[in-house]
This record gives structure tokens, C-alpha cells and sequence, in this order.
């Protein structure tokens, strides 16, 4: 009986830690290909992490870890709980969500958060000019075509005009001791808290204010 009490108190000593410290390989090689990349991996960055055919589903530890930042290619010692180094290859390729149209889009269309879906891109594949915050759309306006499912460009938006060259505006002056208005017309373009120049059709000068409001200029000292 004692002899039994010795073997269930090594069980209990090395086996079930071992089996508690075992990890999916996938995480493990995870965390360190996130240590590898460290700062250049944007806020929401993921992985999918690719193992070879064959590959077990838990180890203990890597002991040894290489990976080529450029194409995701690692290669890894995993330690198993029976002691035995495997060596992985395969590929951890870092990714991102970004949003993208559900639908065909038309310039002079405006993105409403129904119209944002998304997709994981490799980290590779997602450009300096590409659009990753959907926030960063809903209100804006189409300038060009919007294709389904595909990433948007910084460029193929814009905000949307509220002040249009030539268009009747009311322009608005206040220091805040007086409140005045006057009827003016615009020299330029300009969206919501743009500065654009006007007419005072009352005074024939020219100013320079705030777009506050559709058709609406404040000019301000």
C-alpha cells in the first residue's frame, strides 16, 4: 500500500503539472511571433498561424523560435509533455480586420455604418492609404467607386461639402457681444469646420470664415 501511496504521489507531483502546463501550439507560436513583430504590429492585429500536416496540438514550451518578419516563415522547437523536441515549420502570418463596402458604392454616395461590413487581411497586403477604423468612414462621402468587399482608400472618400463655390450662403458674425448676419456668397468648396472664403453682398468685401452648417459661414475676431 505504500508502494501505491509513492506512485499516486508522483502522478500527482509530474503528471498533472505537466498536463496543466500544456498549451495549444498555435498560441504558443502566436506569442512569440507577436514578441518578433513587437511595435510594428497595429492596435487589433491578429495571426493565423499555419502548422505543418502532422503537427501536435499541445506542447509544453518552444525552446527555439525563428521567424522571417517579411513573409511570416517560422521555424520552432516545441517541447512536449513527454519530454520529446518536435521541430515545426509552417507559417504565422500576421492580420488585420478592415472594413469594406456591403454593397456597390457611387461618388456623391454617403457611408452609413449599415453600408461597413469587414475582412481579414494579411498585415502584408494592407496599404499606408488603406482605410482600417470603419469610424473613420460612417458620414463620409464617396468620391470613387466603392466596390464590394474590397478595402477603401483614404482617397476614395471625402467629407462632405457643406459650402458649395458659388452657392448663396448666410454668413454669421459674432464677437460675443453682437450677433450679426448677412447674405454672402462662397469663393470655395468646404466641409464642416473648413475655412472658406465669401462676398458680403451687402458690402462688396471679401472674408474669410468657419463653415459651421449647410450654407452657413461664422466669422469671427
Amino acid at each position: 500500500m505504500r508502494f501505491l501511496y509513492y506512485i499516486m504521489v508522483v502522478l500527482v507531483v509530474f503528471v498533472v503539472p505537466a498536463a496543466v502546463l500544456a498549451e495549444d501550439v498555435r498560441t504558443l507560436i502566436e506569442e512569440r511571433a507577436r514578441d518578433k513583430l513587437g511595435p510594428e504590429l497595429p492596435d487589433g492585429a491578429g495571426f493565423h498561424i499555419i502548422t505543418p500536416d502532422g503537427a501536435p496540438s499541445e506542447a509544453v514550451m518552444l525552446s527555439a523560435f525563428w521567424m522571417d518578419k517579411e513573409t511570416g516563415q517560422y521555424l520552432a522547437n516545441a517541447v512536449l509533455e513527454d519530454s520529446n523536441v518536435v521541430r515545426l515549420s509552417g507559417l504565422a502570418i500576421a492580420t488585420l480586420d478592415v472594413p469594406v463596402p456591403t454593397r456597390r458604392m457611387q461618388p456623391g454616395d454617403r457611408i452609413a455604418p449599415g453600408d461597413l461590413g469587414h475582412v481579414k487581411l494579411a498585415l502584408a497586403r494592407v496599404g499606408s492609404f488603406t482605410v482600417t477604423d470603419p469610424g473613420d468612414l460612417v458620414g463620409m462621402e464617396v468620391k470613387r467607386l466603392l466596390t464590394q468587399g474590397r478595402p477603401i482608400m483614404t482617397q476614395s472618400v471625402t467629407k462632405p461639402l457643406i459650402i458649395d463655390r458659388g452657392a448663396r450662403v448666410s454668413i454669421r458674425y459674432d464677437d460675443g457681444l453682437l450677433a450679426l448676419s448677412a447674405p454672402g456668397r462662397a469663393l470655395d468648396d468646404a466641409f464642416q469646420g473648413q475655412n472658406v472664403r465669401i462676398v458680403n453682398l451687402v458690402s462688396n468685401t471679401s472674408l474669410t470664415g468657419v463653415a459651421v452648417g449647410k450654407g452657413v459661414v461664422e466669422v469671427t475676431r
